[in-house]
């Protein structure tokens, strides 16, 4: 399989206080990855240096098999926050990036009425952001990332402020959306659950700084729902994922004492 994106021997601190050390990932094309770890690791100084936002100090980081020193605006991110202008409708905030990369206005918000229904926001079109539940205003937010013009897409906890029976929907709902697309797909998350139900792979970030990547394969058929939490596999894999949690957790934690 073909990588998206790769890090090789990737170094990166700030300061003195290292967060990287000799990092290497692997994504393929396609490839759905969930990443977690423990909070203040480095999980989004890792997004940053994917989008171009920051550097490495030592090592590559390549899209398509080639090194590409200038990131900034390859790849679509989706934050925690959807950091949509309130003073633009539903197509007037999802048509930015095209406008952004010089496509007329009214051409930009006429491609956006076209893509809205499989989004289940047709009838929000002109809609502002104030008028939109959690889960609208999420669905705007990948509408508009995805529309940066990019299949490699960074999705920062894009469902941590949404109540538990929305992020369960807007879960299942991401993973068809991604199987549609086709698009590869990098997903910061706290959720264990989370991490398994929609990745091909979990990588389990410990240590500090990150060195070995802890890389997990979900062998759970796709498509998948919900129910799958309740899987021997699934539970299987939720455990191992905690105790590799748990043991980083007391290792720091003896370290500060020490």
């Amino acid at each position: 399989m073909l990588d998206r994106l790769a890090f090789s021997g990737v170094r990166f601190s700030y300061g003195d206080q290292p967060i990287l050390h000799d990092f290497d990932i692997h994504v393929g094309k396609g490839e759905f990855i969930s990443l977690i770890g423990p909070s203040g690791i480095g999980k989004s100084t890792l997004f940053q240096l994917v989008a171009g936002l920051l550097h490495p100090q030592l090592g590559t980081i390549t899209l398509n098999g080639a090194p590409m020193e200038k990131r900034l605006g390859m790849v679509g991110y989706m934050p925690q926050r959807d950091a949509l202008l309130p003073w633009r409708t539903v197509v007037e905030n999802a048509a930015l990036p095209l406008e952004i990369h010089g496509v007329a206005k009214k051409e930009a918000q006429a491609k956006v009425r076209l893509e809205l229904p499989r989004y289940g926001l047709s009838e929000w079109a002109d809609a502002y952001p104030s008028e939109l539940s959690g889960g609208m205003r999420q669905r705007v937010s990948f509408l508009r990332a995805l529309l940066s013009g990019t299949d490699l897409m960074l999705l920062d906890e894009p469902f941590s402020s949404l109540d538990g029976i929305t992020r369960m929907e807007m879960q299942e709902w991401l993973m068809e959306m991604w199987q549609e697309t086709g698009s590869t797909m990098l997903m910061i998350t706290h959720d264990i659950d989370e991490a398994i139900l929609l990745a091909d792979r979990v990588i389990v970030l410990t240590g500090k700084p990150i060195e070995k990547p802890v890389e997990l394969v979900v062998n759970l058929e796709r498509p998948r729902t919900t129910a799958f939490r309740n899987r021997a596999e699934f539970l299987s894999l939720r455990e191992e994922i905690w105790e590799l949690l748990r043991k980083n957790v007391a290792k720091q934690s003896s370290g500060r004492e020490a």
